[in-house]
């Protein structure tokens, strides 16, 4: 009887542990069978972004059209290819005090610069930051420029007497204002619309520059606008101060831009007299840049469905800050739904749009550490994911890898696009001939692995012969330090 019971014994236990295993199996085929379409949808993803040197090219030569196309007539392309009215870019010989106001949100920056002339350079700069009281963001146009002038006469104020001007002798100002405009000179411009959560009905339409020039006169205030610039134009001015071979400023931060110099005869809806200098600057407005030639995923159409901007701005959300984050939030979202990429829960975190900044993005993407630890803490701080395996997070990194792999060298076909367009993408002279890009911006300064891929595709697509010639520089503060300088080269004293 005792053999009997064991035995039933022992076959229970064979069942329990044959069913366990048959388990254990079929968790192991289900998780394998969730992992494959995660893979899947990773290589989807990879190929929809590819980014081939012959697609970068087609890219570019499509640029090159939208180019000449929004230079022939306003609203001739979706490049709007704005003419900036500066003719006179520094050469490095200006002297003097100059100052710069830079409007770009909810905070402005106040500078003094003082310049040494040929070999003395910048001597000194100093600066003061003031943030808007919200009321005022939303006021009357008068409130918020009687604000501004109010803290521009302080700052004087304060001053010592070696910033004393001699009699007759009025301060010159550039004023960078980063909301858009139609602008009408050097020294004026009416506002469009305002963006970035300001809201003053009765500035709509008319000229910034007036409206500050009677506010500084309210102050008491003996002071001249001489340049009103676009953060894009002042970068392109800074870089030519300290570089005299720029040719062309591209800012990579938050949204992405790029000026540059035009021959003014290569313009034909310039129809004023042609400049002394016979050159342009040109504010391109590149964000706005469509083409069926770029690699659109359906992340990126769902991400722009969803926007404040649907079907504008589609260049900037391939390749600027605001965006590249909440693309790779967007495929995490879809393989956490579909492939139960972080396990049998979606994350709830993940369901928030723009969650994953690209600091973040940037910060798993360098993670050098065998282990990922970064991307690891990055999954649980922002997150909430905190049973990340090592290859779930090998994977998140790759995805950050494509996406900003994507970016960097769509950007580098648009620099390429402005290359072409000038003349710049062959060599005439090899002994002559530099060309230097000013770059500025948070994403090209901080994400290094988005600015070498940028360079590495730049020197791909030109050559090695053609590269030689050219080089991209960091050209720091354009919207603050260009001004001051546009100031100086526009000049009523020079």
């Amino acid at each position: 009887m005792e053999k009997k019971v064991v035995v039933a014994v022992v076959c229970v236990a064979a069942v329990a542990g044959a069913v366990a295993a048959a388990s254990v199996v079929k968790r192991k085929m289900k998780r394998d069978r969730r992992w494959a379409k995660a893979m899947e949808m990773v290589k989807e993803m990879q190929e929809k972004c590819g980014t081939p040197i012959g697609k970068l090219k087609q890219v570019a030569d499509a640029m090159v059209v939208e180019m000449h196309a929004g230079l022939a007539s306003e609203g001739g392309s979706k490049l709007k290819m704005l003419i900036s009215y500066v003719d006179n870019l520094p050469s490095g010989d200006e002297k003097g005090l100059f100052y710069a106001l830079d409007l770009g949100g909810t905070n402005f920056r106040v500078l003094r610069v003082q310049l040494g002339g040929k070999d003395g350079g910048l001597v000194n700069q100093e600066f003061t930051e003031v943030s808007i009281p919200p009321n005022l963001m939303i006021g009357t146009s008068d409130a918020l420029f009687d604000y501004i002038a109010a803290e521009l006469a302080k700052f004087i104020a304060q001053e010592g007497q070696e910033f004393e001007l001699p009699p007759g002798k009025q301060r010159e100002l550039g004023f960078t204002f980063s909301f858009p405009v139609m602008q009408t000179s050097i020294a004026s411009g009416t506002l469009v619309r305002w963006t970035k959560g300001f809201s003053i009905d009765d500035a709509v339409g008319q000229d910034v520059v007036a409206e500050l020039t009677r506010a500084m006169k309210r102050q008491g205030l003996d002071m001249r606008v001489s340049a009103l610039v676009n953060d894009t134009v002042g970068t392109l001015a800074g870089g030519k101060y300290s570089y005299k071979d720029v040719v062309a400023a591209v800012i990579l931060g938050t949204g992405s831009n790029a000026a540059y110099v035009e021959h003014a005869q290569a313009i034909p809806k310039w129809h004023g007299d042609l400049p002394k200098s016979g050159e342009m600057v040109i504010n391109m407005e590149w964000g706005n840049f469509r083409s069926s030639h770029l690699p659109l995923t359906e992340y990126d159409h769902a991400m722009d469905n969803e926007s404040l901007n649907p079907g504008e701005q589609i260049f900037e959300k391939l390749i600027s800050g605001m965006y590249l984050g909440e693309i790779v939030r967007r495929v995490l979202l879809k393989m956490a739904e579909e492939a139960a990429f972080f396990g049998d829960i979606v994350p709830p975190k993940l369901k928030i749009p723009f969650i994953l900044r690209t600091p973040d993005l940037s910060a798993m993407h360098h993670d050098t550490s065998s282990d990922l630890i970064l991307v690891d803490k990055k999954l649980k701080d922002i997150l909430e994911i905190s049973n990340a395996s090592l290859q779930t997070r090998k994977v998140v990194v790759e995805l950050c890898n494509i996406v900003a792999t994507r970016g960097s060298r769509l950007a580098a076909a648009g620099i390429l696009g402005i290359l072409k367009k000038i003349g710049r993408d062959t060599v005439k002279d090899m002994d002559e001939q530099k060309t230097v890009i000013a770059m500025d911006g948070g994403l090209f300064e901080h994400y290094s692995e988005y600015s070498k891929c940028l360079e590495n595709t730049l020197n791909e697509l030109l050559g090695e012969e053609v590269s030689k010639t050219i080089s991209i520089e960091h050209a720091n503060d354009g919207s603050g330090l260009g001004a001051a300088l546009l100031a100086a080269s526009h000049s009523l004293y020079l």
